[in-house]
């Protein structure tokens, strides 16, 4: 499977989603009141919630969009698990990859980067919380621009501040071996193409595994 991602099958699909959730031209009162992102910190959700406030003023449009998952605690708050799921990513940290399974198959997988040596992404097994993100800029590790977009465009996130993300050119000769910073980095048209798969059948219907 073409790890640079399947734009024939999908391109229409891309095109309406695109319409659906524009892309997003921040200010610059993004910059000054948005601080650093470290996904270890403790406080990250107080963060993020800061910055929740600023997306949706700025946008237009919830970070938030399907609800918000904080725990799962309890079984009840599951409605499917892994491939009884419409989406299961099941991110393989010995391998660098992500495999996207659809309907309880395995449609397709790419490279991603995992945390290097110090910041070791955790291992996750669960929905995703919630929040999805079109652009997102990391202050705390800049460097490179998507297309305006920032350096984490297309963020979906697992829990707290981990998550699934594209990443800019700079990197992309990174993808698979471990280099980020406890996110998990992916080609931007994979992180678009997962991004638009998760809003269109809902984060209850997606389960992510990091192993």
């Amino acid at each position: 499977m073409n790890t640079r991602v399947f734009l024939s099958a999908f391109f229409l699909f891309f095109m309406a989603s695109a319409a659906l959730f524009p892309s997003v031209a921040f200010s610059s009162e993004t910059s000054e009141e948005v601080g650093e992102l470290n996904p270890f910190n403790p406080d990250v959700e107080q963060f993020l919630n800061e910055f929740d406030a600023i997306y949706e003023r700025e946008t237009g449009l919830s970070a938030h969009p399907d609800g918000f998952i904080d725990d799962l605690t309890s079984d009840a708050l599951r409605t499917c698990y892994r491939q009884s799921c419409r989406v299961w990513a099941l991110v393989s940290r010995a391998d660098q990859k992500l495999y996207l399974y659809q309907n309880g198959k395995m449609t397709h997988s790419w490279l991603v980067s995992t945390g290097m040596k110090g910041y070791t992404t955790p291992r996750f097994d669960r929905h995703p919380n919630g929040r999805i993100y079109d652009r997102y800029s990391s202050k705390a590790y800049p460097g490179g621009d998507y297309r305006g977009l920032g350096n984490m465009p297309y963020a979906v996130f697992i829990q707290g501040g981990f998550a699934l993300h594209g990443t800019p050119e700079a990197n992309w000769h990174l993808l698979g071996r471990r280099a980020s910073h406890g996110c998990i980095r992916q080609h931007p048209d994979n992180g678009l193409y997962f991004n638009r798969l998760v809003r269109s059948v809902g984060i209850r219907n997606v389960w992510i595994t990091v192993e």
